[in-house]
C-alpha cells in the first residue's frame, strides 16, 4: 500500500544555526565554587566545556543528516500540526506502531530502537506537540498527555487509515500510551511501556510534591532512598507545574541556560555512573538540546506538567483493569523504588502492589542495566520487551 503523504525532511535555516553561535559566544557564566561534584546542579565548568563545542564543534548538518535518513512528515490533525518519523516495516504485515517520548526527551531518543523495530512494526515516532519539530505549539494552550491520546488516535486511524496499531511509550509517553489502551482498547493490539504510572497520577492539590506528602519511612535505607528519589525528580515537577513560564524566559533567550536546563535531567535521570557521557556522547546531548533551540520549543514543551493538574484526566469508563488493552512494562533498576533492590524484587512489587490490577499485563520485566531513558540506554532489553509482549498480545510475532 502506498503511503499517503509526502516526505518532508527535517532542516533548520542556517540563519537559526548562526544566531545560536552568536548566542553562545556571548554566553556569561555565573560565580559557581565547590561544585565540580555537581550537588548543586550542573557545574560551570563543564558547562563552559560543552558551550564550548556547541558553538565550535558541533556538527548539526551531520547530525540533519543522520535524522534524515528516515522519513520525516508533516500532518495536520485536528488542527494540530504535527511532525513524525517513519521508518517502514519489513514483511508482508508489519504491525503499525507508534512511540511516544517524555520530557526532556526528543523524537531521536528512540533513534536506537527504530531500525530493529523495523523487522516487526512500521515504527510511526511523532514529536509530542510543542517538543521540538514542526515548532512551539500555538492555539492548543490546554495540551496535555491526554489529549494527544486523541491526537494519536485520529493520525494512526483516520490520517494513517489503520483499523489496529500498537503503542509504546516511556515518561509522558507512557502515560500517552496507556490512555490510548485505557480509551480506546477495542483499536490496541496492545501498549508496551517504560513505566508504571497510573493515569491520575497528576491530579490533586500536591500534584508537584513527588512523595505524594507522605511522611519519610523509619527505615534508614528506605528513608535514604525515598529522599534520594525526590531529590532527582521533585525540583523540575515543581517548577514545571508552578512556574513553567516563568522558566521559558530564561531558556527561550539562552542557549547555555536551556542546555544546563536538560543537562542535568539527562546526568540524574540516567544510568551513568557518575559520568553523562557514558550514557550521552557531547554530540548526542547538543543534538537534543538542539532540537529545542532551533524550534524554541521549551516553553510549550513544559506546559504539558502544569496542564495535566489544571485539565486533569477522567476515566472513559470504569471498568477493571482501568488500561484495558494488553500492557508490557519495561522496568530498570536505577528506578527501583524505595525498598526494591533487585529486578526480581521489582517485578514481584508491581504485581502483588496496588497497580498490579490496574493494567491488563501480559509481560512484566526489570533489568539492572539502564535509567529513564530506557530506549536510548538499554535499546536491546527495551526491543526484546516490547516484542514480547506483543508476541502475546498477537500471537503474530516469532
Amino acid at each position: 500500500m502506498t503511503f499517503p503523504l509526502e516526505p518532508t525532511p527535517i532542516h533548520v535555516p542556517d540563519e537559526v544555526l548562526d544566531d545560536l553561535r552568536a548566542r553562545l559566544a556571548l554566553t556569561r557564566s555565573p560565580l559557581d565554587e565547590g561544585n565540580e561534584d555537581w550537588s548543586y546542579g550542573v557545574p560551570a565548568s563543564y558547562l563552559r566545556e560543552l558551550v564550548g563545542y556547541w558553538r565550535d564543534g558541533f556538527d548539526w548538518r551531520k547530525a540533519e543528516a543522520a535524522i534524515n535518513a528516515y522519513e520525516h512528515y508533516r500532518v495536520s490533525v485536528s488542527g494540530v500540526p504535527i511532525h513524525f518519523l517513519r521508518k517502514p516495516g519489513r514483511g508482508e504485515h508489519p504491525i503499525p506502531l507508534i512511540l511516544s517520548h517524555g520530557w526532556p526527551w526528543t523524537f531521536w531518543h528512540w533513534s536506537k530502537v527504530i531500525d530493529p523495530l523495523a523487522d516487526d512494526f512500521e515504527v510511526i515516532v511523532p514529536s509530542l506537540p510543542g517538543f521540538g519539530f514542526p515548532g512551539p505549539l500555538t492555539g492548543f494552550p490546554d495540551v496535555n498527555f491526554w489529549k494527544v491520546a486523541d491526537l494519536w488516535h485520529t493520525l494512526m486511524t483516520e490520517t494513517l487509515g489503520h483499523e489496529r496499531y500498537a503503542a509504546g511509550g516511556c515518561d509522558i509517553g507512557g502515560l500517552i500510551s496507556s490512555q490510548l489502551g485505557h480509551k480506546y482498547a477495542d483499536s490496541l493490539y496492545g501498549v508496551h511501556i517504560g513505566s508504571g504510572l497510573p493515569l491520575d497520577f497528576f491530579t490533586g492539590d500536591r500534584a508537584w510534591d513527588f512523595a505524594r506528602n507522605r511522611p519519610l519511612p523509619d527505615d534508614p535505607s528506605t528513608r535514604a532512598r525515598t529522599i534520594e528519589l525526590d531529590h532527582r525528580w521533585a525540583p523540575h515537577l515543581a517548577v514545571h507545574m508552578l512556574d513553567g513560564a516563568t522558566l521559558a524566559h530564561g531558556l527561550s533567550d539562552s542557549p547555555a541556560g536551556l542546555l544546563a536546563w536538560l543537562l542535568e535531567r539527562w546526568n540524574s535521570w540516567s544510568d551513568n555512573g557518575g559520568d553523562v557521557e557514558s550514557v550521552f556522547t557531547k554530540d548526542d546531548l547538543l543534538t537534543h538540546a538542539t532540537i529545542y533551540w532551533a524550534t524554541n520549543s521549551i516553553g510549550t514543551s513544559l506546559r504539558y506538567y502544569a496542564n495535566a493538574n489544571r485539565y486533569p484526566w477522567t476515566p472513559a469508563h470504569d471498568r477493571t483493569p482501568v488500561v484495558q488493552a494488553p500492557v508490557g512494562i519495561t522496568f530498570v533498576g536505577y528506578e527501583n523504588p524505595p525498598g526494591v533492590h533487585t529486578a526480581a524484587e521489582r517485578v514481584e512489587a508491581f504485581k502483588t502492589g496496588p497497580l498490579g490490577g490496574y493494567f491488563n499485563h501480559v509481560n512484566v520485566n526489570a533489568h539492572e542495566h539502564g535509567g529513564h531513558f530506557i530506549p536510548w540506554e538499554n535499546p536491546d532489553a527495551w526491543v526484546g520487551d516490547l516484542r514480547r509482549t506483543f508476541q502475546r498480545a498477537t500471537g503474530k510475532l516469532k
